[in-house]
C-alpha cells in the first residue's frame, strides 16, 4: 500500500461507539499510525437531490438534513462525503450542525433511537465533476469512486444515506462477509 492509498472497510462506520470512544475515522487513523482530519463544510437543511430523495423514501425536493465533509489523509484530500438524514430524525439535533459529534453520527443516531440494522452499498466509477476535481486535487483524466450507502433500521426505514466520492487511484474498498451472520426471515 502506498503512503497515499487507503484501504476502507465499512463495518467500523456502521457500529455505534461506546461512551468516550473516538469516532470510527479517528480510531482507524490512530490504529494505523496515520494522521488525518475531517472538516464539516456545511450542515443544515437542503432540498433532497432526486437520487437521495428516492433512497430516503421522501418526495423529490422534500427537505432533508445534510452534513458535508472533506476528509484528509495526511495533508491530502481523500474523500468528499455528504450524509443525508430524514428531517424527522435530524432537525434540531447535532446532525444539523457543523460541530464535531463525539463518537460519530452513527453513535448519535443510536442515542436518538435510530440504530442501523441493514446496509446497502453501491459503488460506481465515474469521472469527477469540476468542483470535485478541484477539491480532491485530481487530474482531468483521473476517475473517482462514488460509494452510496443506505442505512435502514430494523423496520427497513431509511435513517441515513452517505454519498462518498474518492480518487480511485488512492482508494481500495474491502468487503468482508461472514456467511454465518445471515439475517433471519
Amino acid at each position: 500500500m502506498s503512503a497515499g492509498e487507503w484501504i476502507s472497510t465499512s463495518m467500523p462506520y456502521l457500529t455505534p461507539r461506546e461512551h468516550g470512544q473516538l469516532d470510527a475515522w479517528s480510531a482507524e487513523l490512530a490504529a494505523r499510525g496515520r494522521r488525518g482530519s475531517q472538516r464539516v463544510v456545511y450542515a443544515g437543511e437542503v432540498l433532497a437531490p432526486p437520487g437521495i430523495a428516492e433512497l430516503l423514501g421522501v418526495s423529490g425536493g422534500e427537505t432533508v438534513v445534510v452534513r458535508r465533509r472533506i476528509i484528509h489523509l495526511g495533508d491530502e484530500p481523500s474523500e468528499l462525503t455528504d450524509t443525508y438524514y430524514p428531517l424527522a430524525i435530524a432537525r434540531g439535533t447535532r446532525l444539523a450542525s457543523t460541530a464535531k459529534i463525539r463518537g460519530g453520527a452513527v453513535t448519535l443516531l443510536a442515542e436518538l433511537g435510530h440504530a442501523g440494522a441493514r446496509v446497502q452499498e453501491d459503488v460506481v466509477a465515474r469521472m469527477p465533476t469540476e468542483d470535485e476535481r478541484g477539491v480532491l486535487r485530481t487530474a482531468d483524466d483521473e476517475p473517482v469512486l462514488q460509494l452510496t450507502r443506505l442505512t435502514l433500521d430494523r423496520d427497513d426505514r431509511p435513517i441515513q444515506v452517505d454519498r462518498m466520492v474518492m480518487p480511485a487511484h488512492r482508494q481500495r474498498l474491502r468487503y468482508e462477509i461472514r456467511i454465518g451472520d445471515r439475517a433471519q426471515s
